[in-house]
């Protein structure tokens, strides 16, 4: 099986191409000439790994990249809590899928899309467990990072019904080892508390956000690949915690003061 893994240069790309390699698929990365590749393996000779140079706003680019491949696992977006050009959320997150789905659909050896959504784009759950029915109530956003999630997900609900072989995944909060860029959070919050620049907790503190280990998140899409039936919704999320308690557990393990400040900041729950 041939894997296309858009946003290849990110936190969750980068290590969904080491997965699949390790499982045995030959993997194509799309990556921009300015990513940083790093951390992405070495192309190798016989296509087992290679490079494909290009970006999801760029429709062309896909189709050549697509070119032979059997599986588009579509984990490009712009992960960030704001941007001064906020229209950005939207030429990527939404216009980005828009791109992958018509490109998927010229291409006759795609059999099946996996979509990397995010728990943001189904809304907040108010303090109630919810399950993969759970959609966004549109009536409140957090940042524009989530309107454009929420606009992303109605695009690929609509194109499964249309009978696009796309399955939807909803990861949580994910964290875990690996390279720090905004989809690695919780690493790159720890590191600013260790170095005295995060003077309090996140929000109330005792917010709930659902959160997911990297491997276990890799492991979900590889699993969604092989088993996951077409037009389903799958959550890829575990404990539901509050940064309160990962701030505290980061104290007792390092031995350290527990912060104090909490911040005021409108009341948010991702819980599932």
């Amino acid at each position: 099986m041939k894997a296309l893994v858009t946003g290849a240069s990110g936190y969750l790309g980068g290590r969904l191409c080491h997965g699949l390699l390790k499982q045995g698929h030959s993997v194509r990365a799309l990556v921009r000439r300015t990513s940083d590749i790093s951390e992405l393996p070495p192309p190798s000779s016989g296509g087992v790994f290679e490079l494909a140079y290009g970006d999801i706003t760029d429709y062309q680019s896909l189709l050549d990249a697509f070119s032979g491949c059997q599986v588009i696992f579509h984990a490009a977006a712009i992960v960030e809590p704001w941007l001064p050009d906020p229209s950005k959320f939207f030429s990527v997150n939404v216009e980005g899928l828009n791109n992958v789905l018509q490109a998927a659909k010229e291409t006759e050896t795609i059999e099946k899309i996996i979509y990397t959504s995010s728990f943001f784009a189904l809304g907040s759950t108010d303090g109630y467990v919810a399950d993969e029915s759970q959609v966004h109530c549109e009536k409140r956003f957090c940042t524009e990072y989530e309107r454009s999630k929420m606009t992303a997900d109605k695009i690929a609900s609509q194109a499964a019904a249309e009978g696009v072989p796309i399955v939807m995944l909803y990861p949580g909060v994910i964290y875990g080892p690996g390279k720090l860029t905004t989809g690695n959070i919780v690493a790159q919050l720890l590191i600013e508390r260790f170095a005295g620049r995060l003077p309090g907790y996140i929000g109330y503190g005792n917010d709930k956000f659902s959160f997911v280990h990297v491997d276990d998140l890799v492991d979900g899409h590889i699993a969604a690949m092989d088993k996951g039936r077409q037009g389903e919704r799958y959550l890829l999320t575990g404990e539901n915690a509050s940064f309160k308690l990962v701030f505290d557990m980061a104290a007792i393990i390092s031995e350290t003061k527990k912060e104090t400040f909490l911040s005021s900041v409108p009341r948010r729950l991702y819980m599932f």
